[in-house]
């Protein structure tokens, strides 16, 4: 059984590897920042360990990494987004994206990289998106921190792979979680129509696509699409 931690845990894409890494006989503690009741409806469904604590918060996390006594794997799958012209974005909402979805996983590598060091091991998969790859209009903070991560992945993946630490990155497309609640369902349906596949994507593909990179001993520094072949 390994020790892993997981950051956003509390809902969508976060609870579904809280799930499933749990059901495969993990030790599960999950980072959330607001939502209580949705934390302790996955821990009890799953008896993994909830801590509140925001990522963007430096002291907090080494609060919260301080009190987990092993660290195996880490999946930093914490992350917010916002819609509009950049023009029109406020300075602090850009500030506070790069914040929780970039500075958040120079956070809890920093605060999980004593426990990895000391076993000369451990697996670090981060969360992009297919708009960190292509970009998307409308989203040009939430792209920018997304590629921003896909750059940190692999260079954290050259840095670290002489310490035993391997470092991957999944890039989910279209996902139907809360980010998608605001999307017009005539716009999901169209685009699950222009995938290959035929359908947009669940939390649990990506918890899947999770697993395989947290255990894929000869992988490090890849980014793995989960986009059903939407981007290719």
């Amino acid at each position: 059984m390994s020790n892993i931690v997981i950051t956003g845990g509390s809902r969508g894409i976060g609870a579904a590897a809280v799930k499933l890494l749990s059901e495969k006989g993990h030790r599960i503690f999950f980072l959330y920042e607001k939502d209580h009741a949705a934390a302790k409806a996955v821990a009890e469904a799953t008896g993994a360990t909830p801590i509140c604590c925001d990522v963007a918060d430096t002291a907090a996390v080494k609060a919260a990494f301080a009190a987990i006594p092993a660290i195996d794997g880490l999946i930093c799958n914490a992350g917010i987004c916002h819609y509009g012209l950049m023009s029109m974005m406020e300075e602090a909402v850009w500030d506070r994206i790069f914040a929780v979805n970039v500075k958040g996983i120079y956070n809890c590598v920093n605060a999980a990289m004593p426990h990895f060091l000391k076993n000369h091991a451990g697996s670090v998969v981060t969360v992009s998106s297919m708009w960190g790859q292509s970009g998307a209009s409308c989203e040009a903070a939430y792209s920018a921190t997304k590629g921003a991560v896909i750059a940190l992945t692999k260079a954290l993946a050259k840095e670290l792979g002489p310490s035993g630490i391997r470092v991957n990155c999944v890039a989910p497309g279209v996902i139907l979680t809360d980010m998608c609640a605001n999307v017009d369902p005539d716009i999901l349906e169209e685009m699950a129509r222009e995938n290959p596949i035929g359908r947009n994507g669940t939390p649990e593909d990506v918890a899947k696509a999770m697993e395989y990179l947290l255990e894929a001993d000869f992988i490090t520094g890849q980014v793995l699409s989960v986009n059903g072949g939407y981007l290719i």
